[in-house]
């Protein structure tokens, strides 16, 4: 009992200490400690909890990244509306703002609060006896998601508060991605060959919909605090006083709030900022203007939508002229043609821009762009540039009209325009160009996964004519692979060893690989789960594939084409030859052709906790070779479900409905690891 007591104090002694550094670190930018030290920290609470499960508390630090990937989100209803402002977008908006404010006041001062409108997605936080309970997006205004799970991952967000206020405190804020953070994001994408994402609003959004938390703490994610819901029951008088006992409490208060006596001092600070917001590491559209006194707030109310005392001040987008050198035509995997306006080189919104796409002809014609013509560019907090217009009274002469090409500028073969679609397609599957994508696609992370097969080495590949199509990557030559730029006897033995190991990734895997237009992983799981073999998909009619739920008409007739075509059975002809794995075992497998085939064959089974001996991918990818099949959520048709470490609500559900369930040690059993 004693041994339990004293760690029961050093747990007590390890949180208080690590909350302190975190507020230290994440909220007040001030850290006392080196990484090191606050690791060491750390890695002893983590080893005293696993000796002490028992004393494990939800708002442990240990805990922040923690729970059951979900299904979906449940809908909390707001204890007070999350109201939007109104917005305006000149100094004179704001004084008849003002006008409306002192109508409604008569014969009251009123001072102002003046705010960052930071561009990022609205939440309420909930705390109860200072321990974070619920976190939720803004939703309809009146109803959101409930993304507590999420929340609890963010760093600057405290698990639990510095400071009481009450048993119950509410705040709104936003979370946000900082650009450092959006930046190196989208260069770790790049590298995993995933798409980026298009601005740091979109990532932030994007990240606190994702169903597993474990996916969300990767994520750089950040959030301020600007409002204290009934800020009054708390003992705070104004609105610049709520902000501080924001920040007094542990969390990160609304940045760079200001104080102003009047409208004119508010005026005057929204053109301070509207002339430096570019020096911030994240992103604003505004400023916010708000009645300082929680009373006059009060008295002034809303309206259906907004709060009377409230209004955002809206930046005009960012944006340059510059002129078009150039419209060239880029073509991408499936053989879309793009045209893309090359630029003379302009400084935009933080970064220098010389290309900006005009999506496809339509878009051309609309902006009548032309070569040599001024344009203005537009960022905004946008990383894709676009041309916005063209400064016509600066165009020269007559520039000569941009017209799609009726061959593809990289292979000169004919071009043409599916139905229904605005966009040209080369649909020449030699193309070099889509030759380079698609190789790159078979290559990427959750595809065949081949390490070392970047963009540079395929572009030397495909220059060289050393291959024509992913079939020829497993007829490489050693000795032509050793004198290519950057490549040595040990990155060669590498590849080549990594091409072999490809060799045994899943059929579905492979599908996806494949590169078929419209299908992505969920969907090529599906095909594979349905029909078990490449010579069963290549047999099924079209109307066979639409049937088949998830994939529809036009993803089947995107699939029989591709199987129709004769460049891509020779292309599967070579991939069959050089051994990879053609068929999942999941119906019709052989009895007793292996301890998983004949148990998991055909079998549908959810994974549910931590897996110690194993990722979820690789248990994924074991139970889908065995002949079974992985889906998120326990229902009737479930008839396995495996239980790790820590599993969460689907083991209870799983139980409920009377499902076998099974620990990692008789998984790996039954796939004969």
């Amino acid at each position: 009992m004693g041994a339990k007591k004293g760690a029961e104090s050093r747990i007590d002694e390890l949180r208080q200490l690590i909350r302190h550094h975190d507020r230290k670190y994440f909220v007040e930018n001030d850290p006392e400690i080196s990484d090191r030290t606050y690791d060491r920290l750390m890695e002893e609470l983590v080893s005293l909890e696993a000796e002490h499960p028992g004393l494990v508390t939800p708002d442990s630090p240990t805990q922040r990244v923690g729970g059951e990937p979900a299904q979906g989100f449940e809908t909390v209803t707001h204890s007070v509306p999350m109201l939007s402002l109104d917005n305006t977008y000149s100094p004179e908006e704001l004084r008849e703002f003002d006008a409306r404010v002192r109508k409604n006041l008569p014969g009251e001062d009123v001072a102002y609060v003046v705010e960052l409108k930071l561009d990022g997605v609205s939440v309420a936080l909930t705390y109860e006896d200072g321990a974070l309970a619920r976190g939720a997006t803004r939703g309809d205004g009146r109803r959101g998601d409930d993304v507590t799970a999420n929340l609890r991952t963010v760093p600057s967000i405290p698990l639990r508060l510095a400071g009481e206020l009450g048993a119950v405190v509410e705040v709104r804020g936003e979370v946000f991605m900082p650009r450092s953070g959006f930046d190196e994001l989208n260069r770790t994408r790049k590298r995993e060959e995933a798409p980026p994402f298009a601005n740091p609003r979109n990532a932030a959004a994007g990240s606190l919909k994702l169903l597993d938390p474990a996916e969300v703490a990767a994520r750089p994610l950040d959030a301020f605090f600007y409002q204290l819901v009934d800020a009054s029951s708390h003992g705070v008088e104004t609105h610049h006083e709520a902000i501080a006992a924001i920040a007094a409490i542990g969390l990160r208060a609304s940045p760079e709030a200001s104080l102003c006596d009047d409208i004119e001092s508010a005026i005057e600070r929204c053109g301070e900022w509207q002339d430096s917001r570019g020096g911030l590491d994240f992103d604003i559209d505004g400023m916010v203007v708000k009645v300082d006194s929680l009373d006059q707030q009060r008295r002034l109310a809303a309206t259906a939508k907004s709060p009377r005392w409230g209004i955002a001040f809206k930046f005009p987008a960012q944006s340059e002229t510059t002129v078009v050198l150039d419209i060239v035509v880029q073509v991408g995997r499936t053989g879309k043609l793009t045209p893309v306006a090359i630029l003379e080189p302009v400084f935009v919104s933080g970064s220098t821009v010389s290309r900006a796409t005009l999506h496809n002809q339509d878009e051309v014609d609309r902006l009548d762009v032309r070569v040599g013509d001024t344009v203005t560019i537009e960022k905004g907090g946008e990383v894709i540039p676009k041309v916005v217009n063209v400064v016509k009274s600066k165009r020269k002469g007559r520039p000569r009209r941009f017209r799609m090409p009726s061959k593809c500028p990289v292979c000169d073969e004919p071009v043409a325009k599916p139905s229904g679609e605005v966009d040209l397609r080369c649909e020449n599957v030699s193309c070099a160009a889509q030759v380079k994508r698609s190789i790159e696609h078979f290559a990427a992370r959750g595809a065949m996964d081949i390490e070392g097969l970047g963009t540079a080495l395929v572009e030397q590949l495909v220059e060289r004519g050393i291959v024509e199509d992913f079939g020829d990557l497993y007829s490489l030559d050693r000795d032509e692979l050793i004198d290519l730029e950057r490549m040595g006897e040990k990155s060669t033995d590498n590849l080549l060893a990594e091409l072999e190991k490809s060799k045994d990734r899943p059929f579905a895997r492979l599908l996806f690989a494949l590169g078929v237009r419209h299908v992505g992983s969920r969907v090529a799981d599906v095909l594979a789960a349905e029909f078990p073999s490449m010579e069963k998909l290549r047999g099924a009619s079209e109307e066979a594939l639409a049937e088949v739920d998830e994939v529809g008409p036009v993803i089947a007739g995107s699939v029989r084409a591709f199987l129709s075509s004769k460049h891509n059975r020779a292309v599967l002809a070579k991939l069959e030859r050089a051994g990879l794995t053609m068929r999942s075992k999941r119906r019709g497998s052989r009895a007793g052709s292996s301890p998983a085939g004949s148990r998991l064959a055909g079998k549908t089974v959810v994974l549910t906790g931590s897996l110690e001996g194993m990722t979820r991918d690789e248990a994924r990818d074991a139970i889908a070779a065995a002949g079974g099949r992985v889906t998120g959520s326990v229902s009737a048709k479930t008839d396995l479900v495996v239980a790790g470490k820590d599993p969460g609500s689907k083991l209870a559900k799983a139980k409920k409905l009377g499902i076998e369930t099974i620990d990692e040690r008789r998984l790996r059993k039954l796939l004969g690891a």
